[in-house]
């Protein structure tokens, strides 16, 4: 006899909804947190950020907005308000869905777990004493930590993403190493309240998940917000010396007052103590899994940025929480293949399914369809012309297998081509779809009519 049914580790993205899926079905269920409900993303990550982002947009807004006969003097912002906003906002979702759990009979158990065998679990609690749990099933979604290389300075100004979030001002000057998706949000919102950002990404461009030309449209705005990308070689020699901090790019000194470090993420399973509930490990720390979410142990499931090969975003935790949950239900269940993914740089970036450059490294005969917003009228009013919009078909058939958007909005744009994809539409099904006018998703139906060059709005080739 158990003491649950399911047992969840960790109440992020992936966490907290598997939780509530389970009571949904009836199962008796306890999830155990270590330090906040709502996990990274909510807390030091998709959220506070996203705040930031949207205060630093109004501020750049307000400044710039002269050819729409708007006028703003001496407009000013106040750093430590906008971060005291983005607290507030955190405390009340958390808040919501440690709400959210109780209002589903969920037990929330505060704590660290770990394994004592396939179905045990001891937790130690805040005040040091430990309780040993058991449960049919157990869910690990204990995500990650952000990545911090040995060789960096142990210095309070070279930091990660979470302890950046905590600062009550913005530095003068901000290096930046990584111009991955985490390093290029951070860039962009600093940089557009008027701190002189310099980014080193030691690969060939920055976001080197996206096509060529979505990565030309990010760079050229960035840099026009003033950030200085440096790309193709490490970053060397990092110091702090005299409240600075400096490295060698290439044969040139660079300098900051703060590093902030953006290189990726690692899982948190070594705490967790695996072995002793048999449960497998890479070489990288994650935990391989099948279609539902179950690792090498039949009642044990992992999901979210500690599972191997997944996309380390909280929406794909989320769908593979919830998949686990019903597996161990005894339900039909599978972790979705396609997940949209969502760049909240200026200008904001979505892509689904396939790129350009993957199709062609698998082989695969393709054909881009794209249109630009400068040819949009939503676009024109709205004065958010940057960009486009581009569908990756299989050449024959227009089958979509892929989709990226680059410009205004284009987060919201993306869940319209991450549909089509899912339900393998053709760019001829997109195109026949009425879309409303004037709005900025028009462009997807008319990047359709491109694929057969009959697109209403742009010259005839």
């Amino acid at each position: 006899m158990f003491d649950f049914d399911v047992i969840v580790i960790g109440a992020g993205p992936g966490g907290y909804p598997a939780a509530i899926r389970a009571a949904q079905l009836g199962k008796k269920t306890a999830i155990i947190e270590k330090e906040a409900f709502g996990g990274t993303c909510l807390n030091w990550g998709c959220i506070p950020t996203k705040t930031l982002i949207a205060s630093a947009e109004r501020f750049h807004h307000a400044a710039h907005s002269e050819s729409f006969g708007v006028t703003a003097k001496n407009v000013a912002f106040d750093y430590a308000v906008m971060a005291a906003r983005k607290n507030e906002i955190v405390k009340r979702l958390s808040g919501g869905v440690q709400g959210l759990l109780k209002s589903n009979g969920v037990e929330l158990i505060a704590g660290a777990a770990r394994f004592e065998g396939p179905n045990r679990l001891s937790v130690v609690q805040p005040d040091g004493t430990s309780r040993w749990l058991s449960a049919a099933s157990i869910i690990i979604a204990a995500g990650s930590d952000a990545a911090m290389p040995g060789f960096l300075p142990k210095d309070k100004r070279v930091m990660d993403s979470r302890a950046f979030l905590d600062l009550k001002a913005l530095p003068d000057r901000l290096l930046i190493l990584g111009g991955g998706v985490i390093g290029c949000e951070f860039a962009c919102m600093a940089a557009a309240l008027g701190t002189q950002v310099t980014v080193v990404e030691m690969l060939e461009d920055i976001v080197m998940v996206l096509d060529r030309d979505v990565r030309r449209v990010l760079r050229k705005r960035m840099e026009a917000l003033g950030v200085t990308l440096l790309t193709g070689a490490p970053l060397m020699d990092i110091a702090v010396k005299n409240g600075t901090v400096s490295g060698t790019y290439k044969d040139q000194t660079v300098t900051g007052d703060l590093l902030l470090v953006a290189v990726g993420r690692r899982p948190n399973t070594a705490a967790l103590d695996l072995a002793r509930a048999g449960v497998k490990i890479d070489e990288r720390g994650t935990i391989p899994v099948d279609a539902q979410g179950r690792t090498n142990v039949a009642s044990i499931f992992a999901v979210g940025d500690l599972v191997t090969g997944s996309i380390q975003l909280a929406h794909a935790a989320t769908q593979q929480g919830e998949a686990a949950v019903e597996a161990a239900a005894g339900l039909k269940s599978h972790v979705e293949k396609l997940c949209p993914s969502c760049i909240f740089t200026s200008p904001e970036i979505g892509l689904a399914g396939l790129t350009e450059a993957k199709a062609q490294q698998l082989g695969l005969t393709v054909k881009t369809a794209t249109f630009p917003f400068s040819a949009l009228g939503k676009a024109m009013a709205a004065g958010e012309t940057d960009g486009f919009v581009k569908w990756i078909c299989d050449a024959a058939s227009g089958q979509v297998l892929g989709a990226q958007a680059v410009g205004a909005h284009a987060t919201e744009l993306i869940a319209e081509a991450a549909l089509a994809i899912r339900n393998e539409l053709t760019v001829d099904e997109v195109g026949r779809t009425i879309h409303s006018h004037p709005t900025m998703s028009e462009a997807w139906m008319e990047a359709a009519h491109a694929f057969h060059n009959a697109c209403i709005h742009l010259p005839k080739r």
